[in-house]
């Protein structure tokens, strides 16, 4: 596995805005290279779509942001190369019909298919074969899964798994392309203090490795830089509109169409619209 340089993200009055609210909006955030940055804030508060928009796969409506050196939203696609999606349910959920071998194989075989140089794929099948297996290997030490502790191996079931593997799982496929940015939903979801411990250290082996890593959470750990979201006062004034709605950049990508957003509940209404958008992309 390459050590890719991780990628700064910046950003200014940053804001998304549907037809039933702000999924999020005044977010500002200056991070380094290889920074360790938690979204925080209750659900149904725009983590997930503040989440999406940083890493090209929702559209922003209000202010900028600027991610490796790709304005957003102008250079979304160029974004969506650098960075990888670890666990974001209803966007790229691991298969549960799936062993765990086979999910790091499909894994591997994507990112050969999508992010590999042409060059890479006009090679012999077994030089091919002994890459991919060397890229897994490196992937699982990154996050920290070991086969061998697992009930059946690489042989056991994707639905068998346990939170925190499954954690690491979708990491180490996500380290299979090499991002400057690795962003997780939900990451202390479902777990206990001891393995929202254990996640978090997993991020920061991450980030030490020079991957800017952006996790969304309940609370932050105090070493993080923290952007903060909270749902919308009912009783506050409007911001100024926006564009009528977040579109999807046409380039084929990717994309999350219609971001329409109430954020009054748990990521429902317009958030699950986008996710589900965004899981069909």
């Amino acid at each position: 596995m390459d050590s890719p340089h991780g990628a700064a993200v910046k950003a200014e009055d940053f804001g998304l805005k549907g037809p039933r609210g702000w999924a999020f909006r005044g977010v500002g955030i200056d991070a380094a290279p290889g920074s360790l940055i938690a979204v925080e804030g209750p659900s149904g508060s725009g983590r997930t779509c503040l989440l999406l928009a940083l890493t090209g796969r929702m559209k922003p409506t209000g202010g900028h942001a600027e991610v490796g050196g790709h304005r957003l939203p102008k250079k979304m696609s160029a974004v969506r190369r650098i960075a990888a999606l670890g666990p974001v349910s209803g966007v790229n959920d691991l298969d549960q019909a799936l062993t765990v071998a086979e999910q790091l194989r499909e894994g591997a075989l994507l990112q050969r298919h999508y992010g590999a140089p042409v060059r890479a794929m006009l090679r012999p099948r077994a030089e091919r074969r002994a890459a991919a297996e060397a890229r897994i290997a490196a992937a699982l030490e990154a996050a920290g899964l070991d086969l061998a502790a697992l009930p059946k191996g690489g042989r056991t079931s994707v639905r068998d798994l346990e939170r925190l593997e499954s954690v690491r799982l979708s990491v180490a496929i996500a380290l299979l392309g090499s991002p400057s940015l690795l962003a997780l939903d939900d990451l202390d979801l479902k777990l206990s203090d001891t393995e929202r411990t254990e996640a978090w250290d997993l991020l920061r082996s991450v980030a030490a490795r020079g991957i800017t890593v952006l996790a969304v959470c309940s609370e932050a750990p105090a070493d993080a830089v923290v952007l903060r979201t909270c749902p919308k006062d009912p009783d506050a004034p409007d911001a100024p509109e926006a564009a009528p709605e977040a579109e999807p950049e046409g380039d084929g990508g990717d994309t999350v169409g219609d971001a329409e957003n109430d954020t009054t509940n748990d990521d429902t209404k317009g958030a699950d619209d986008a996710l589900a958008e965004a899981g069909r992309a």
